[in-house]
């Protein structure tokens, strides 16, 4: 029963992400404005990413109308079900706005509080990533049919190929730049692509050798974290803890623990 499920939840969260992708890069106006703010003055919604939630809100509950939802740009609805969808519709807003392409759509299912289901669709990569827990983490793409993902043997930490995020406050990411840079002698280098759900997915799919953000929020990483699970690779927060807004720590097992024990000696969960 519970397998039917997560499969039935696989396929809808597939159909939203594989929609709401088409729509943000098919439908991308040339004169795509900022139509509000977050945080900060940086931190922008533009009417795309609140176009493509309302198109994943509508589609899943129409399927399922007593289903809940958190959702970036307002959604939020408790549900009777014991299913909640966790949405990002546009991870990666600056990237977009700025037509760059490094941005997806991120949709999670979770049963009775554990994310059973996540699907990220990177539209301008022609790729998609999904999981369901226990089965493995999968991608479609330029190639022939599903391919199994598998985060990538680990490196000693010196030749390790890390990603991160800067937060939108200011006083934040001058706090992360100071931890970045005592990282990067540390590491083979550092990337930063502007896309938690990304990042997390190029851990899966052995791109990257680990990842580490804070300030992050469930829907960035609902998704992304169960795809990078079911590949092998380990997450977690800070020491101990489940991945959180103070701490979001992804890596191949052998550079996971030594890079967040970094993470917690330079203090990077707080200013």
């Amino acid at each position: 029963m519970t397998d039917a499920l997560h499969r039935d939840l696989l396929a809808l969260a597939r159909e939203a992400a594989g929609r709401a992708g088409a729509l943000l890069r098919d439908g991308r106006p040339a004169d795509l404005a900022v139509a509000r703010t977050k945080s900060s003055p940086i931190d922008v919604v533009t009417e795309m990413d609140i176009a493509a939630e309302k198109l994943i809100t509508d589609l899943i509950s129409g399927r399922r109308p007593h289903d809940g939802f958190l959702g970036e740009e307002g959604a939020s609805v408790e549900g009777t079900s014991g299913i909640r969808w966790v949405i990002d519709p546009l991870d990666g807003t600056v990237n977009y706005l700025y037509g760059l392409p490094t941005w997806a759509v991120s949709v999670a299912a979770e049963q009775d509080g554990e994310t059973v289901v996540g699907v990220v669709a990177a539209p301008m990569r022609g790729e998609t990533y999904h999981a369901v827990r226990g089965g493995g983490a999968w991608a479609t793409g330029a190639w022939e049919g599903e391919r199994a993902l598998a985060c990538r043997p680990a490196p000693p930490l010196d030749q390790a190929l890390v990603s991160t995020g800067f937060n939108y406050v200011t006083e934040v990411r001058t706090h992360q730049a100071g931890v970045a840079a005592r990282l990067v002698p540390l590491l083979r280098d550092i990337r930063r692509s502007g896309s938690a759900a990304v990042d997390l997915c190029d851990v899966a799919c052995g791109r990257l050798d680990g990842y580490y953000e804070r300030g992050l929020h469930a829907w960035d990483v609902a998704a992304g974290d169960l795809i990078a699970r079911e590949a092998g690779a380990l997450t977690g927060g800070r020491p101990g803890e489940r991945p959180s807004g103070d701490l979001t720590v992804a890596g191949t097992p052998g550079v996971f623990e030594p890079l967040q024990r970094l993470l917690e000696d330079f203090g990077a969960w707080h200013d």
